[in-house]
């Protein structure tokens, strides 16, 4: 049996850090079983939420949806996908119309094989970012966004990731593509994005062809953990 796990909102509350308690009782699972990650995010922010040591741990870190591949301190792939210019000038074009008024800078966050959209941005604080989820859930701009940019580019795929952005990378190198690395027919993946447009949606789709393989689709990290208490008690 194979682990793998989503890390924002699902391992650790959103853009934070794992809580210790959680980081304490999460080092001794990954020592009995056979884990890895899988994360929209890059490899130094995977380390700033989790700690290295269990990044290193882990069997692989798939970071960038997986076009990012880290086999403890090795690197073992990594995607030179970048957005071409004429879907950066339509996202750029969305950035402008939108009717949310806060901008906090780092709208584009380029990473191996993909790009971050985020119309407040990136170097939002915790509470402009609640700003931005309380009018993203009355008005779902950025599913709107996303089925839109897809319309005009059906070669590149785009996401719902996090709280804030949206994912945008080559269609097919989402979440499902990390089974080509996994040899195991008996996978349970955990993720928070498992709706339609979610970035964890791919994977968990894909994982409904092995008959063995579970998805838990969570709402935070309290809940993965107490999933897998009970699985570790069930064993």
């Amino acid at each position: 049996m194979h682990f793998v796990f989503d890390v924002d909102g699902t391992l650790t509350p959103s853009r934070q850090s794992i809580v210790p308690t959680f980081q304490n009782y999460f080092c001794n699972f990954v020592k009995d079983h056979n884990v890895s990650l899988v994360t929209g995010s890059d490899i130094s922010k995977t380390k700033d939420q989790l700690g290295t040591m269990i990044v290193n741990m882990v069997d692989f870190c798939f970071n960038c949806s997986g076009s990012d591949i880290w086999c403890g301190v090795k690197n073992i792939h990594t995607s030179n996908w970048q957005l071409p210019e004429d879907a950066h000038e339509w996202l750029s074009k969305k950035l402008t119309e939108s009717r949310f008024v806060l901008r906090t800078g780092l709208h584009f966050e380029h990473r191996p094989g993909m790009c971050n959209f985020s119309v407040v941005g990136r170097n939002a604080t915790l509470g402009e970012r609640k700003l931005y989820v309380d009018w993203d859930q009355k008005v779902n701009e950025r599913e709107k966004i996303a089925s839109s940019f897809k319309k005009i580019f059906p070669d590149i795929e785009a996401k719902i990731g996090g709280e804030t952005g949206i994912d945008i990378f080559p269609v097919g190198n989402d979440k499902s593509q990390i089974l080509n690395w996994i040899k195991d027919d008996e996978i349970y993946f955990f993720g928070d994005a498992m709706g339609k447009n979610g970035n964890d949606y791919p994977l968990a789709k894909a994982l409904k062809k092995y008959p063995k393989s579970k998805s838990f689709n969570v709402d935070n990290w309290q809940e993965t953990y107490r999933l897998l208490e009970k699985i570790d008690k069930s064993n």
